[in-house]
């Protein structure tokens, strides 16, 4: 059965630094990339793996301060988020494909205090 599960999030202060994990079940963890959602914002990308090259790609908002990694032998993708802003606050998915099907974590909230 495909499953991605998220862990990680919590309360965080402007400065410091959180990491996300997704344990994928069924889903290449290669296919898998992060997202996140603000209150009354649309669902956006945050990173993700470069489908060729095995490069990373980041939303302009993170660049920097965030880092995607994986362990293929875990089947698990994690997020470190350094430097973080109150405006890091959302709910974070971790994201995989299968055959252009698309399959979502639960989420995770992240919080960061000022």
């Amino acid at each position: 059965q495909e499953r991605l599960v998220e862990s990680g999030g919590g309360l965080g202060q402007a400065g410091g630094s959180l990491k996300l994990s997704c344990l994928a079940s069924g889903i290449n963890i290669r296919t898998v990339d992060w997202y996140r959602q603000a209150p009354g914002k649309q669902r956006e990308l945050v990173a993700a793996f470069s489908p060729y090259g095995g490069g990373t790609r980041y939303a302009d908002s993170v660049k920097g301060r965030f880092i995607i990694s994986r362990d293929v032998t875990k089947n698990t993708a994690y997020l470190q988020m350094n430097n973080l802003k109150p405006e890091d606050t959302a709910v974070y998915y971790c994201h995989g494909v299968i055959f252009a099907t698309e399959y979502w974590g639960q989420g995770t909230q992240v919080t960061v205090s000022s």
